[in-house]
């Protein structure tokens, strides 16, 4: 190899390496005798939009606030933005955004004070300035000097938001943002999310919500401390390795019984009610057909096969998971 091939070849690790924002290796985290996160490994890249999924208490915030420096991991080690999460949390810090679940900004000052307040605080040259380009930037014209405790639930998020981002920061950490939040404001806040991403932003969000999982480019499943699986959302359902049908009733009829019978057979892992349907999924394709097969021209039912729904493939995963709170 010559000494320009030699250079070429660092020169694209390096970029490789750069392009890493979060690398870290069996992050573990106990409170008391209970393990909340359990040998923990993962990598994301620059501009992803990755998503913690799994149920309350599962070990989502507490994964998030160990990559930004928050809390010392008890076993594993890495690195946040190429600072080492153990020694150098206060590096981290500076350069990420944090939007937690609840309201954090001040709800006796205006959209305007608590946006030029954020921007003293981290040292921005001209906060007023920075203050209006960002409420110009999300479209809080007109809401400048409302005061922010009597924001609604869309708008209070869309100042947070404005708030975390202002100081521009290489990693933006959601916990749960749109938690009471309407679908139409949940929407332009994803836009604005993508929109951040596409600009080089790295963004890391914790949800239980499947269409916001589905917004993501990469997602991970945690259920009680473990990641049960992780890859895109296309990825994660194919792994699954699901059979699913769905039956609907043709003339509208209850289907709980239904749902009670197939339950109970052998190759049925899953009967999930949605609507006035029902998806009956299975691992083994040939037992899940065998096991239907008496109900395909029962009169009145409809049934069709179709791809497994990421819903689906969590309450598999869910109905497998072992809860460290036992």
């Amino acid at each position: 190899m010559s000494a320009m091939q030699s250079i070429a070849k660092q020169a694209l690790a390096q970029t490789a390496a750069s392009d890493i924002v979060i690398d870290v290796h069996g992050l573990t985290k106990s409170f008391g005798d209970r393990t909340v996160v359990r040998d923990l490994s993962m990598q994301v890249k620059r501009g992803t939009i990755f998503g913690f999924l799994g149920p309350n208490g599962s070990g989502k915030t507490t994964t998030i606030r160990m990559l930004c420096g928050l809390l010392t991991p008890d076993g594993g080690n890495g690195t946040c933005l190429g600072y080492d999460i153990r020694t150098q949390s206060a590096k981290i810090k500076t350069s990420v955004g944090y939007m937690t679940q609840r309201f954090s900004l001040y709800d006796d000052l205006s959209v305007r004070e608590n946006l030029e307040f954020v921007a003293r605080i981290y040292g921005l040259p001209r906060p007023a300035a920075a203050a209006k380009a960002m409420i110009d930037r999300l479209g809080l014209q007109g809401r400048e000097e409302q005061v922010a405790g009597k924001l609604s639930g869309g708008w209070k998020q869309r100042l947070a938001l404005g708030a975390c981002t202002l100081p521009n920061p290489k990693l933006l950490l959601l916990d749960e943002p749109t938690a009471g939040v309407d679908p139409k404001a949940r929407r332009d806040f994803w836009g604005e999310i993508h929109e951040l991403a596409a600009a080089g932003l790295t963004v890391l969000v914790s949800t239980h919500y499947m269409d916001e999982a589905e917004r993501c480019h990469e997602i991970a499943y945690i259920a009680f401390g473990e990641v049960l699986t992780r890859g895109t959302v296309k990825d994660v359902v194919a792994n699954s390795h699901l059979t699913t049908f769905t039956v609907s009733a043709v003339n509208g009829d209850n289907l709980a019984s239904l749902a009670a019978e197939l339950k109970a057979r052998p190759g049925v892992e899953m009967v999930a009610p949605f609507g006035t349907s029902l998806h009956v999924s299975g691992r083994d394709g040939a037992a899940l057909e065998a096991a239907i097969a008496p109900y395909r021209d029962r009169p009145g039912l409809d049934w069709e096969r179709g791809a497994p729904s990421l819903e689906d493939v969590f309450i598999d995963l869910m109905s497998g998971a072992k809860d460290n709170f036992q």
